[in-house]
């Protein structure tokens, strides 16, 4: 149990400080319906677009690499009791779930629940985009906007043991889920 503990402090503190992280620059508000962008590398080059686009009572976000083949898309979920967006591979099988919890006004709590592996756990404040993105207690991913001076800018640490393009998606599903209408 203590070796459990000591090996998730060590790679929550390697990721922390970097070590096997690729870190994407995102658009904060940009995933209104109709609206595309492009998330870049920390070297400011393209590496994905993201476009929204109205499919009946669905949001839907299809994200694309640079060459413009699909490599995910992000589809909500009408008339459903707890808010939740699916996330499909370029195939268009479900490979994730990213659901919102019912809880109290006091605290979000969000899923991320993956057809095949673990389910991702989600801490921290969503609306203000300073959040991480846990697998049994180790960070795979970190949203903030502190690292990044320009308004309505956020960044995505993804761990490189991690599928990035998955964990984008459902950065794009909470930010869509968060903030309505953006």
């Amino acid at each position: 149990m203590f070796e459990d503990r000591r090996a998730r402090r060590q790679a929550n503190r390697a990721f922390d400080h970097g070590e096997g992280v690729t870190r994407y620059r995102m658009r904060e508000k940009a995933v209104s319906i109709g609206n595309d962008y492009w998330v870049d590398d920390s070297a400011g080059d393209h590496v994905y677009k993201v476009n929204g686009k109205v499919l009946r009572l669905r949001r839907t976000y299809s994200i694309e690499d640079t060459e413009g083949n699909r490599v995910a898309r992000v589809q909500s979920r009408p008339v459903r009791v707890k808010d939740s967006m699916e996330i499909e591979d370029a195939s268009g099988n479900r490979i994730a779930l990213v659901k919102k919890a019912l809880v109290g006004p006091v605290r979000d709590r969000w899923r991320i629940k993956r057809r095949n592996g673990d389910d991702l756990r989600v801490r921290g404040s969503v609306l203000d985009h300073e959040y991480t993105i846990e697998r049994d207690g180790i960070k795979v991913a970190e949203v903030s906007k502190r690292w990044f001076r320009l308004r309505d800018t956020y960044g995505v640490d993804v761990a490189d043991t991690t599928d990035h393009a998955t964990i984008l998606a459902a950065a794009i599903a909470i930010d869509a889920m968060t903030h309505p209408g953006t």
